[in-house]
């Protein structure tokens, strides 16, 4: 009897220690493949941030600035520029927007720039539309050029290829907007209401100009409502799904000065702001002829108002 009872105890023990090796052996290989895709993650991460992690270089310096840091409680600026890129030509810097950030009182404020405003392009010593300065200069002329023209110091730039966009409304899944205009372009038709658009959608409806009574005005309306629906989409945690196919798309399309931990900080900045963006804009009128070519001149009392708006935002 008490060599069975024995034997009886050291089945149970052996079941015991078996059955610990099996859970261990899973949580061992989940805890492997968990550290495997973190580091394949992190890896990726790293490779398309080196790709697109580009500091501003002056136009007559060959050294690189030193990076920025983004504080916690610190207002910062950023322009975006919508370049669209041609075989053996820079592209012009069609879509042009300035936004400030002021994290403290949780707010964002996006200006559009009219493309054709006649301004002075720092660095080429000339007077031109605005959106010649990246062709002449790339970023840093484009930053130095817009600076001049608001008054503001920019801190950060993010360079997209339009073209590239689409792509990356396409991996985002698509984008809602509220369209405010019945449009029709060729064969796409954008009636008046909630959209929710393509990447190849977005891109025919964040260009229509000569269609939109509007002109560039319109124009910009629908650029910014777009890179809005983007910003939205892209801070929702179904895109982590997406990660592998975002970093791809964004790695060939986009470049910017801001670092990782930039990056980091603004997604935990931007989730604590106001959902809505406060959207500024030059006045429709201001259209002239100038030596045979149309320009846009800004109202200067207007520009003085928004340079002031935009000063007291970043403080």
């Amino acid at each position: 009897m008490e060599k069975n009872m024995k034997r009886m105890k050291e089945k149970k023990k052996k079941k015991k220690k078996s059955k610990k090796k099996i859970w261990l052996w899973i949580v061992g290989s989940l805890l492997t493949i968990f550290l495997i895709f973190i580091g394949t993650a992190y890896y990726t991460i790293q490779k398309t941030m080196n790709k697109i992690n580009t500091p501003l270089v002056e136009a007559t310096d060959i050294t690189e600035e030193a990076p920025k840091t983004m504080k916690k409680k610190e207002p910062f600026s950023v322009l975006l520029l919508g370049v669209d890129e041609r075989s053996n030509d820079s592209g012009r810097s069609d879509t042009m927007i300035v936004i400030t950030v002021n994290p403290e009182k949780q707010t964002m404020k996006m200006l559009s720039i009219p493309r054709d405003t006649r301004t002075e392009i720092i660095g080429h010593d000339t007077v031109d539309k605005i959106n010649h300065a990246y062709a002449f200069g790339g970023v840093p002329m484009a930053m130095d050029t817009v600076e001049n023209l608001l008054d503001i110091p920019l801190d950060y730039y993010v360079f997209i290829n339009m073209e590239g966009f689409l792509q990356i409304i396409d991996t985002l899944g698509g984008v809602t907007i509220e369209n405010d205009m019945d449009l029709t372009y060729d064969s796409y038709h954008f009636p008046k209401g909630e959209l929710s658009l393509n990447g190849d959608e977005a891109l025919i409806f964040s260009r229509i100009r000569y269609e939109d009574p509007r002109g560039d005005f319109g124009r910009q309306i629908r650029q910014r409502q777009i890179i809005e629906a983007v910003m939205k989409k892209a801070s929702t945690p179904s895109v982590i799904l997406k990660a592998s196919d975002m970093l791809d798309v964004v790695g060939d399309n986009v470049r910017m000065n801001f670092t990782v931990k930039d990056l980091i900080q603004l997604q935990s900045i931007y989730k604590k702001m106001d959902s809505s963006i406060e959207q500024l804009s030059f006045e429709a009128e201001g259209g002239q002829m100038i030596d045979r070519i149309w320009y846009y001149v800004p109202d200067e009392t207007e520009l003085q108002q928004i340079q002031t708006e935009l000063k007291t935002h970043l403080e």
